[in-house]
C-alpha cells in the first residue's frame, strides 16, 4: 500500500504536534507520543464502530459477507481487459 503524502503548508494541527516534539529530546519520548496518538486514533475507531453496531449499519451478517466476497474481483477485471 502507498503512502499518501499531503502537498502544501502544514495545517495548525499539525503545527502543534511539531511544536510539541520539539520539545522532545529522546527518541523514546517521541515513540510515546506515538503510541499515545496511535491509541486516541483507536478508540475513535471503536466508539464509531460501536455507533454503526448500534444502529444497525454494520452487523455480524456484514462481516460474514465480506468475508466470502471477493474484494479484487473488480480490479482484476479491468487489469484484463
Amino acid at each position: 500500500m502507498e503512502a499518501k503524502t499531503q502537498r502544501g503548508p502544514l495545517n495548525e494541527a499539525q503545527m502543534s504536534v511539531l511544536r510539541l516534539l520539539g520539545h522532545m529530546k529522546t527518541v523514546e519520548e517521541v515513540e510515546e507520543l506515538h503510541k499515545l496518538i496511535s491509541d486516541y486514533y483507536a478508540r475513535k475507531i471503536d466508539e464509531e464502530m460501536d455507533k454503526l453496531w448500534e444502529s444497525g449499519e454494520w452487523s455480524q451478517e456484514k462481516i460474514d459477507a465480506l468475508m466470502t466476497e471477493d474484494l479484487h474481483a473488480e480490479r482484476r477485471h479491468a487489469h484484463a481487459e
